[in-house]
């Protein structure tokens, strides 16, 4: 389970939209470990959400971290949305240094898939709402940057007191 390399802006992948995963793949030790690398690199890291564009692959595939367990979320798809909202603080290892508030549901329910091939459909709220909509959105080409008010570049900043 070696450690992945993080894509960073501005590589063109993680403005792409994602390819729904053939489901008979994910059976297979490649995958199987592919998801552990993501797993491992999300901890490592500091995350507490790795999408498959982060890491140069253009497949519906993220890990999540969660209270229980790290678990990959395959197929994604936010099927229910609250209509009550809220702002608060995000970041993102693939644009390191930047912080920006977005507007989030407060409850979603995603379907996806598991590692077993299982279709699941999980409701979550707070910052597990807001964990997978930011995953989510890194599937279909758009960064947290793109919803983001109030952003925050620590680059910038660090590059003026030089």
């Amino acid at each position: 389970m070696p450690i992945l390399k993080i894509v960073t802006i501005p590589n063109p992948i993680l403005r792409q939209k994602t390819k729904e995963i053939n489901l008979k793949e994910i059976s297979s030790r490649e995958f199987k470990g592919l998801v552990s690398s993501m797993i491992k690199t999300m901890i490592v890291t500091d995350g507490v959400g790795l999408a498959a564009p982060q890491i140069g692959r253009g497949i519906r595939l993220a890990v999540i971290n969660s209270k229980d367990g790290a678990f990959p979320i395959i197929n994604p798809k936010i099927i229910k949305k609250s209509w009550a909202r809220e702002l608060d603080q995000e970041g993102c290892l693939s644009i390191p240094g930047v912080f920006g508030k977005v507007k989030r549901s407060k409850k979603i329910t995603v379907a996806y898939y598991n590692q077993a091939g299982e279709k699941k459909r999980r409701s979550v709220q707070g910052l597990m709402a807001r964990v997978m909509q930011h995953e989510i959105d890194h599937l279909d080409g758009i960064l947290f940057i793109d919803k983001a008010v109030e952003i925050e570049d620590s680059n910038s900043k660090n590059q003026n007191e030089k």
